[in-house]
């Protein structure tokens, strides 16, 4: 049963970031110390809390004396056995008397949805951020050296996205993570308004100064193209995958995620644009 109490901070134990130097948990890392609130990033490069999802021996020191957890798990809810392993995992944290637990998770994912299943019948508390695909993946990620190329070459139809800023999901997940009220929610967390592919390079040329295309491109000369670039297997999976199920049109809606945990509007794609190019995302 969820519990309603009043908006102020009610977490006073350790909260566990997991993926605390990603583009999600670097930035709930950083608003959790804003808030003096004690915070443990635990990733595979840590040397005070390392952690390996591929290594249940290492959860244990990280979920010692925790009383929350940030999970975001890499690369994907989506990857084969990521369910038994959240699985696992979550036995984890009860038995390592967690209180609370957010889960990021990914819309249209049925695999991502079973992970949810797990987090919600786990007798914790729990807050799901299910989050659409991010704008930073254009300044932080996957298709930067696209933009900076100025020809962003995706196998994708005109098909539309609400991108998300990912610093509203973090603003989301640090109020799930400090606040009691948002216990039993599941947050869809979306951009104000859908774009294309196409209209997100238009959206980046007038926020860089030069031309961005997009280019559609056949799915098997772009998953070709990632085996000669050197990713991993797993990784070209997943591309295919989200490219595949993901926007194929499932996803083709505003949801009010960001407005209902925070009483406010969710960023502009325009607006991260903007400052993003400000802070130099793709300076030459």
């Amino acid at each position: 049963m969820k519990t309603q109490v009043s908006n102020s901070t009610s977490t006073s134990g350790t909260i566990l970031v997991l993926g605390g130097t990603g583009k999600t948990g670097r930035r709930v890392a950083e608003r959790l110390r804003d808030r003096a609130v004690p915070v443990r990033i635990a990733s595979r490069n840590s040397v005070t809390s390392p952690f390996d999802w591929n290594d249940s021996s290492t959860w244990g020191g990280a979920l010692a004396g925790v009383e929350s957890v940030y999970i975001n798990y890499a690369p994907d809810l989506a990857i084969p056995g990521a369910t038994e392993t959240i699985q696992e995992f979550v036995n984890y944290a009860v038995n390592s008397n967690v209180r609370r637990l957010v889960l990021l998770s990914g819309r249209g994912e049925e695999e991502a949805q079973r992970c949810e299943q797990i987090v919600q019948e786990s007798g914790l508390e729990w807050t799901v951020v299910r989050a659409s695909w991010f704008s930073q993946n254009f300044s932080e990620g996957e298709f930067r050296e696209m933009v900076l190329n100025g020809a962003i070459t995706l196998p994708v139809a005109d098909i539309p996205e609400p991108f998300v800023d990912v610093d509203d999901i973090a603003d989301v997940a640090v109020a799930a993570l400090t606040e009691d009220h948002h216990n039993g929610e599941v947050y869809e967390v979306t951009g104000p308004r859908m774009l294309t592919f196409r209209e997100t390079a238009q959206e980046l040329s007038r926020a860089i100064g030069r031309e961005v295309t997009f280019i559609p491109v056949p799915k098997q000369d772009f998953l070709a193209g990632a085996r000669d670039s050197g990713a991993p297997e797993e990784i070209v999976w997943l591309l295919n995958y989200l490219f595949e199920t993901v926007l194929d049109g499932r996803n083709a809606y505003i949801s009010d995620g960001v407005q209902r945990a925070l009483g406010r509007q969710p960023r502009d794609f325009a607006v991260y644009a903007e400052d993003a190019a400000l802070a130099g995302a793709w300076s030459m």
